[in-house]
């Protein structure tokens, strides 16, 4: 953990803390209660943080997952099972968690409305189920007892403040880490975490899993609190109105979690006793949605976000990074680039592509192409808009199915595997348009990127060598060219064999595009990774690539040492045009 982290830790622990200490001693026996009710309530949020806030997933039925885990902990009260109420929770919180990657798995498939609809659906079906069958003990009247020593209405509430903290502490760990990142890249593009090597099924169930769990928590302590439930407290409708809160405040933090459980716990209450009719809270809660919405982040997202980034305006400041400073380096002649060798001599191939043959339907859109990059080059691909060059890439890296021909890396085959899969191989992409998820530093995002527990130092070194801002420095303020940069620079991190860039130098100028291709000459030595760089730029491409294939509609009507190629007559009627290009 970083200072901040361990800073935030220590005020949330303190404040929870000093909730327990407190609140049972000044409130009354009712709002004790209440305050029960809202923190099992936040409990049951942070289900809705993992898995809509992080991932970004609709899913409304979070609360059927509550439900599992209220039913589990009364079977076994009824059941006298050993192992008390403590254990009862657990459990009841791991039976959720099957049913979890069972719903779970129409979302490798669906997302958006569609998976709404699913997921509602398993909600309407469990509805039924809960009304038709009774939860265990309702019949005969066999209700739970609380454990001791959290028997009393103010004991208990220590005790769910105690398992709302550790959730949260765990999630937060867990969301330090490479899974808990990639849920953030999945939420904005999974086809840039596939290419970062993250298996966007295993992330997403484990999101689902983990979710479920916790609901399955929160329910079994809703019983604790009761001593017995009815389905009406699970029903189908609380799940939608959840996940609304959840998308206004963003419960995928602490204290959005807090502020949803007492939103749904304790409002009524409060507006009631101020005198406020009941419909006033669904205008609070209608213009909470509209300002979430119009500014496409939770209001917990916002506000967090804001404050990163008046720390990271600072520290920029601090380090003398800003306009002026950017305007002096694009002021700056482009530095002279290294000689590139022409001729790849005995180096092996290390990226072999054969007979490479792409059809959408009717339409072909590659067919029998042929490219090979040595081990140590930067070779380029080249040709006209609708030539075929991003789908190559997106062939070649797996995110095309169904193609014929062969891909190669270092002599393995790799046409039966996905994306991920070819990524954790040493086959790394980057896309024209990047979609970096802005909550993230990029710290965050290049220990994504690498696949691996990047340290510090050589974070710091891809930074400074591709020109970013200081790692703490927010995704969220650096400008669309440095995020392309950044993009470039998460694909080095891996330390690949092969990196395949799609135009890295659009939206660039000539000096800025001229000092990306000096860096990408020396990649393939300081980093050892092998680069086919998609450029429009002929400039860039001359200055970097010592091999050059040329699409056309399709086909390869050019390929070898880049002067040759430039210099081909059918390269410039088809490309270039008659404007005279200088080769070398």
């Amino acid at each position: 953990m970083n200072l901040v982290d361990k800073r935030g830790l220590g005020i949330g622990i303190g404040l929870a803390a000093l909730a327990c200490v407190a609140l049972p001693a000044v409130l009354s026996p009712y709002w004790i209660y209440l305050a029960i009710s809202a923190v099992v309530s936040a409990v049951i949020m942070q289900s809705y943080g993992v898995i809509v806030g992080r991932v970004g997933v609709m899913s409304l039925c979070q609360m059927s997952f509550a439900a599992i885990g209220a039913w589990v902990v009364l079977r076994l009260n009824v059941a006298d099972a050993p192992g008390g109420f403590f254990v009862w929770l657990v459990l009841g919180g791991l039976a959720a968690v099957p049913v979890g990657v069972a719903i779970g798995l129409p979302a490798l498939r669906i997302r958006g409305v569609n998976l709404a609809v699913v997921t509602f659906g398993f909600a309407v079906s469990a509805d039924i189920v809960w009304n038709v069958n009774p939860f265990p003990g309702a019949q005969d009247l066999k209700m739970l007892d609380r454990p001791e020593p959290f028997v009393t209405d103010g004991s208990y509430f220590v005790f769910v403040t105690i398992v709302f903290t550790v959730l949260a502490v765990v999630l937060g760990v867990i969301g330090k880490t490479r899974l808990g990142l990639s849920w953030y890249e999945l939420r904005h593009s999974e086809r840039s975490a596939a290419s970062h090597g993250v298996s966007v099924a295993r992330s997403k169930l484990a999101a689902f899993a983990i979710s479920a769990f916790v609901a399955g928590i929160g329910g079994g302590l809703l019983v604790g609190q009761l001593s017995t439930v009815v389905p009406s407290n699970f029903a189908m409708g609380q799940s939608l109105a959840l996940f609304a809160v959840a998308i206004m405040i963003g419960p995928h933090h602490p204290e959005g979690a807090v502020i949803g459980g007492i939103f749904g716990a304790i409002m009524p209450t409060i507006m009631e006793k101020v005198s406020l009719p009941q419909d006033f809270g669904g205008v609070l809660f209608g213009v909470g949605a509209l300002l979430a919405l119009r500014s496409g982040l939770s209001h917990t997202d916002l506000t967090r976000m804001r404050k990163r980034e008046r720390g990271a305006r600072k520290l920029m400041k601090d380090a003398g990074i800003g306009a002026e400073e950017g305007a002096e380096k694009a002021a700056e002649p482009a530095p002279p680039l290294p000689a590139v060798p022409r001729d790849p001599g005995d180096r092996k191939p290390l990226l072999s592509v054969t007979g490479l043959t792409v059809r959408f339907g009717e339409v072909v859109a590659l067919e029998a192409v042929d490219l090979t990059v040595p081990e140590g080059a930067v070779v380029g691909l080249i040709g006209p808009n609708g030539a075929g060059k991003s789908t190559f890439i997106s062939a070649v890296t797996g995110f095309v199915a169904g193609y014929g021909g062969t891909v190669e890396l270092a002599g393995a085959r790799l046409d039966k595997h996905g994306p991920s899969v070819r990524a954790r191989r040493g086959l790394r992409r980057t896309f024209q348009t990047t979609a970096i998820a802005p909550e993230l530093t990029q710290y965050e995002y290049l220990a994504i990127g690498s696949g691996r527990r990047l340290p510090r130092a050589d974070a710091d070194e891809l930074l400074e060598f591709f020109g970013c801002p200081p790692g703490e420095v927010p995704v969220s303020i650096v400008d669309a060219g440095t995020r392309r940069l950044l993009d470039v620079a998460a694909a080095i991190a891996a330390r690949p064999k092969v990196a395949l860039l799609d135009e890295p130098a659009a939206g660039q100028s000539a000096a800025e595009s001229l000092r990306l291709g000096a860096r990408l000459t020396q990649v393939p030595e300081r980093f050892g990774v092998s680069i086919l760089l998609v450029e429009h730029d002929m400039e860039l491409v001359q200055a970097t690539c010592e091999q050059v294939t040329v699409l056309d509609f399709g086909h390869v009507i050019a390929s070898g040492p880049t002067g040759d190629v430039l210099a081909d007559a059918a390269v410039r009627a088809a490309y270039l045009g008659a404007a005279d290009v200088p080769a070398s």
